[in-house]
């Protein structure tokens, strides 16, 4: 690739992985707001701890390891397999709200996208053929294909995009402030270039993850009296 289309894919990937995009993503802690109310989260190392695990346990064996998958996939142009592994990672969702965050993330993206002309995203919008199977990752690879962006780049980028909303809910709810969560977020994202390596080498059978205390979370947050996010 040309260093003007490498300057410019990186320009697309920073787009995509900006608080700004417009799909929602603020509204959701996933568990993290109901963890803080039980008190499972009282200090910045708590958070660490949280999120750390969450990256090794979940993310790299799930949705990175996924994500990759999705990308070759929308590369060889296979509608059909796209198909199958959103599922996967939809299905994958311990909890309604999870699986409702997934579909909700999934649909704003492909909106958004299909509003940039983006061929095919619309597909992905409610009411749309492959409606019922979207995921977020899924409308994440269509994008990072489209503009460029290789897959180990735009992998990184999901996983700087999920850490960056999760630094931001702690802010808020444990509280922390500004610059621990700064600071939090320049330790943690050390981690993800090998986080990323670590996905992209499982095979098949090595795929999914579950952490406990997280789907749990996840669950009481379905019934909490008074919230600020959606998950």
């Amino acid at each position: 690739m040309a260093e003007a289309d490498e300057a410019l894919a990186l320009q697309r990937l920073l787009q995509l992985a900006s608080p700004s995009l417009p799909v929602g993503a603020f509204a959701y802690s996933e568990g993290l707001e109901a963890a803080v109310e039980r008190g499972w989260l009282r200090h910045e190392r708590d958070v660490r701890d949280w999120l750390a695990a969450s990256l090794e346990a979940t993310l790299v064996p799930l949705d990175l390891a996924i994500y990759g998958r999705l990308h070759v996939a929308w590369e060889a142009g296979d509608i059909g397999c796209v198909q199958d592994w959103s599922r996967y990672l939809l299905t994958s969702r311990e909890t309604a709200e999870r699986r409702a965050q997934e579909r909700h993330l999934g649909h704003a993206l492909a909106t958004l996208l299909d509003g940039m002309g983006e061929a095919g995203a619309a597909d992905w919008r409610i009411g749309g053929a492959q409606a019922d199977d979207v995921s977020f990752a899924a409308l994440w690879a269509l994008a990072a294909t489209r503009w460029r962006i290789d897959a180990r780049s735009a992998a990184s980028g999901l996983a700087w995009a999920w850490l960056e909303n999760q630094v931001l809910a702690a802010v808020k709810l444990v509280p922390l402030g500004q610059t621990r969560g700064q600071i939090l977020l320049f330790e943690l994202a050390q981690h993800v270039p090998a986080a990323v390596a670590r996905a992209f080498e499982l095979t098949d059978k090595e795929l999914g993850g579950s952490l406990p205390g997280v789907t749990l979370a996840s669950t009481a947050h379905e019934t909490m009296y008074s919230r600020l996010y959606r998950s």
